[in-house]
């Protein structure tokens, strides 16, 4: 790796399109060690700012830990607080849609649809084979 590194700093004095080509290759051979090290394919650099949010880890330490009950905790919390607050939501609307116009029952379908798409889509998910295949796909496939 020191090798590597040193090449890279030999290339970035040569023109800032070198370096830029010396850097990338360099990143990206230290995800690629990485990934192997996990036992985890490489599949090139991700964009920054792209971030994987709180289950990644705790699923890797799950994982580690032999124990999913902490992952378990994490999606049913997370779950259950957006269904609550979606379905609160489309409630309050429905109550004061009563004897209103046509904006604001609009606003309530919207808001009622949105809950019934979101959890059709959850549902789906929870249902959905490694990497986002449709469980259905996989059946009528065969």
């Amino acid at each position: 790796m020191t090798e590597a590194f040193e090449k890279v700093l030999n290339a970035r004095v040569q023109s800032p399109e070198a370096g830029e080509v010396a850097d990338k290759h360099f990143f990206e051979t230290v995800v690629r060690l990485h990934r192997a090290g996990e036992g985890a394919p490489f599949t090139g650099l991700k964009p920054t700012g792209l971030g994987h949010g709180p289950v990644v880890p705790v699923a890797e330490k799950a994982i580690e830990d032999g124990s999913a009950e902490e992952l378990l905790k994490l999606l049913r919390d997370t779950v259950e607080e957006q269904i609550r607050e979606r379905f609160e939501h489309v409630m309050r609307l429905k109550r004061e849609v009563s004897g209103k116009g046509v904006t604001e029952m609009r606003e309530y379908v919207e808001a009622m649809l949105g809950l019934e798409v979101y959890l059709h889509k959850l549902y789906e998910c929870a249902h959905a084979h490694p990497h986002g295949e449709d469980a259905h796909h996989h059946e009528h496939a065969a």
